[in-house]
């Protein structure tokens, strides 16, 4: 199947706070859109191809089942955009160490498939030049395991850091929103679960009964450095999925 002409994105500048040069940026990639498989089919579908929507969904969900019982079984698949393959994570003591769930964990490792990678360095580039809001979280850590940018346990602390992150103003969508990437759910964040609500940290606790599932964190404020709140609020979404187990 075709794809439709040259592909190209937009990156803004953002504050790196990290050196002590003033003028240190950092890039980030302007997120355009997010799809889900829905999304996907419905393109592949107006492109004329010969499938149905139902047979497409149908045939991916056969071939993802059968990849993650694969690969849950030790085998190393290549699947659509990655090859994937299991790691292990925690160090054993001696030759004949067991395992221990409290010390050892496996991940899924993914390592992007030779077209994509090759795709994506014939991206063009505009530089767009430092962001108007200087909105930003730069990372993610959640407290009850110590991981960065990976996951959210349920009804445990989470602390971001950024810049301009602080939750002010009472206009619509004004505060955090975990996003469930699977049905597209907005679950708020209630402010009284904010501990500490500072430009460049948030601190907040989870919700208890948060489901099971893949998520995007959104921070949506009117906070400014003048004396003035924004007019219109402004939203960033953080780059990486987080898991809830």
């Amino acid at each position: 199947m075709a794809t439709n002409g040259k592909s190209s994105v937009i990156v803004e500048l953002q504050d790196l706070v990290l050196t002590e040069r003033k003028d240190d940026r950092f890039g980030r990639v302007v997120t355009t859109r997010s799809l889900n498989e829905d999304d996907l089919v419905k393109i592949a579908v107006s492109r004329r191809t010969d499938l149905s929507a139902t047979t497409m969904k149908s045939a991916l969900e056969i071939l993802k089942q059968i990849a993650i019982e694969e690969i849950s079984n030790g085998a190393s698949v290549r699947f659509g955009l990655g090859y994937f393959s299991m790691t292990v994570n925690g160090v054993f003591i001696g030759d004949n160490a067991r395992w221990d769930s409290s010390i050892h964990k496996l991940n899924v490792n993914v390592t992007p498939v030779a077209e994509l990678r090759e795709a994506v360095q014939g991206t063009t580039v505009e530089v767009r030049g430092l962001s108007a809001s200087g909105l930003a979280i730069n990372s993610l850590i959640d407290v009850t395991t110590g991981e960065e940018n990976t996951r959210i346990t349920p009804g445990g602390g989470v602390n971001l850091t950024g810049s301009r992150m602080r939750i002010d103003g009472e206009g619509k969508g004004v505060g955090i929103a975990l996003i469930n990437q699977e049905n597209g759910e907005s679950i708020a964040i209630p402010m009284n679960s904010i501990l500490i609500n500072d430009p460049s940290k948030i601190s907040f606790v989870a919700p208890a009964n948060l489901p099971a599932g893949d998520y995007k964190l959104s921070l949506t404020t009117q906070f400014s450095t003048s004396a003035n709140k924004l007019k219109e609020a402004r939203t960033f979404i953080f780059d990486y999925i987080l898991n809830v187990g």
